[in-house]
């Protein structure tokens, strides 16, 4: 049977998204019927579920893609208002959160990889530019990780002076600068390489090593150590 097309409540039982989650688990349903259970409600000529895939085929399945829709991008689709682009984006922000929280032992710091691990979930699915330090102490774990300065969509000013009142406020022997590109490009703007070199020759001064600086872009990253920039 074509379930496509017809109303939820003419589906057989168990197929019903509800219905399969409540008997089998969260893991027994689809991308489509876990977005369609948070819509609760589809619209004239269209089920939950069918408007669920709409809105996945938009970002051609990728959940990643999909948790960087704004409240107005879920509005464009018809039978959202905007109570459910709230939901929508109260879901996406939970699951940002947790994915979070897994690292909220923060780990010790090897490699540029450890540093997206931990900030990656922080940074990869904002529109708007963030720069943040991580602070390590002499076995490179993280003591502690603040937000220096927030900006638009092309960037962010940033003042070293803040970051090494910061580093030696926590009394760290180490750190890390972090930022995100929005645009999704990963290479580093004239600017960036401004504040890595600036900000390499305050920590000479203070004896706190800069091990590295970061751009997240989406699911791609720059790190200036890997890159022979430190």
């Amino acid at each position: 049977m074509n379930y496509s097309t017809q109303s939820i409540k003419s589906w057989a039982k168990e197929e019903r998204p509800r219905e399969k989650l409540s008997q089998n688990g969260p893991r027994a349903c689809s991308d489509a019927e876990l977005l369609a259970l948070l819509l609760g409600s589809g619209s004239q000529g269209q089920n939950v579920v069918q408007l669920a895939r709409e809105i996945l085929q938009s970002v051609d399945g990728n959940l990643a893609e999909l948790s960087r829709l704004t409240l107005a991008d879920f509005t464009q689709f018809k039978g959202i208002g905007p109570a459910k682009a709230i939901t929508l984006s109260a879901a996406m922000e939970l699951a940002r959160r947790r994915e979070v929280s897994t690292f909220a032992v923060k780990p010790q710091i090897k490699s540029s990889t450890d540093v997206v691990k931990v900030m990656g979930p922080v940074l990869r699915d904002l529109h708007r530019e963030e720069f943040w330090v991580l602070f390590l102490n002499q076995a490179n774990k993280i003591v502690a990780q603040e937000c220096i300065s927030q900006g638009g969509i092309s960037g962010t000013v940033v003042d070293s002076r803040i970051i090494f009142n910061k580093a030696l406020q926590h009394n760290v022997s180490a750190l890390i600068l972090v930022h995100n590109h929005p645009s999704g490009n990963n290479k580093p703007s004239n600017a960036d390489i401004n504040i890595t070199k600036k900000a390499g020759k305050a920590g000479k001064l203070l004896d706190i090593r800069v091990l590295d600086h970061i751009i997240i872009a989406g699911d791609r990253y720059f790190s200036f150590a890997d890159e022979g920039y430190m």
